[in-house]
């Protein structure tokens, strides 16, 4: 692969998805890149070490995030130019979302190092493909913030959305929210998918009336929030 911005001696910034939850669901292509290329820089390179002991990749993983972002940008653009190659993962999931990996990819570009990405698992689509909405556009809120003001303001404008609404959570975040929308849209349908792919994966579907009733069961650490965009509401329980 050849490319007129990248100078001869550079390396290549490889972003590479890496699975949501089950090990195994990892594209071949990534799993070539991440043996071959010299520094893999991850989010949280303990979960990255247990993904390569997993697949028996040796490799040398150095940490990229979440403080000294700018240092970290530096050295590793220092050892591109030097024509190291790097891969970027993130913990879990395709990078740069919901990360600061766009920090590394915007100073590759500036520097004309070529970027490649190698795609593969995201819990947005994962959890859109099995929550059962018109899903030709959709709204990505990022992390549910941490006021109840504020996740009454998002739930709000993203009921006036005609396409769906996608969002993380923590259990606290995920359960305020579903108790905000239980008092303005009770019957507006919802889905609640906790750790997608692990063993303890469970998906939860219904008015978010019915979905705030079986709160007892979310427990899980990975837990995506989805809402049906402005037509999804169930005329009857």
């Amino acid at each position: 692969m050849t490319s007129d911005a990248q100078p001869q001696q550079s390396g290549t910034l490889y972003v590479v998805a890496v699975p949501i939850g089950h090990p195994d669901d990892v594209t071949v292509r990534a799993i070539q890149v991440l043996e071959e290329v010299d520094i893999i820089a991850s989010e949280d390179p303990k979960a990255t070490q247990r993904f390569l002991r997993y697949h028996d990749i040796q490799a040398t993983v150095t940490s990229y995030g979440p403080i000294n972002l700018k240092e970290k940008v530096g050295v590793l653009l220092q050892r591109l130019q030097g024509g190291m190659d790097v891969a970027l993962v993130s913990d879990c999931g395709s990078p740069i979302i919901a990360d600061p990996g766009h920090l590394l990819v915007a100073a590759a570009h500036v520097h004309r190092i070529l970027v490649v990405p190698v795609p593969g698992p995201s819990v947005i689509v994962t959890a859109l493909t099995v929550a059962g909405f018109p899903c030709d556009a959709f709204h990505f809120l990022g992390h549910l913030p941490r006021t109840a003001s504020r996740i009454r303001q998002c739930l709000v404008d993203s009921l006036k959305r005609k396409a769906p609404t996608v969002a993380f959570g923590t259990v606290a975040s995920t359960v305020h929210a579903l108790e905000t929308l239980s008092t303005i849209a009770p019957r507006h349908l919802v889905v609640v998918a906790c750790d997608l792919t692990r063993p303890g994966e469970l998906i939860i579907r219904g008015t978010a009336l019915r979905v705030r009733q079986r709160l007892r069961w979310i427990s899980g650490k990975e837990i995506t929030l989805v809402l049906a965009g402005s037509g999804g509401r169930k005329p009857n329980d």
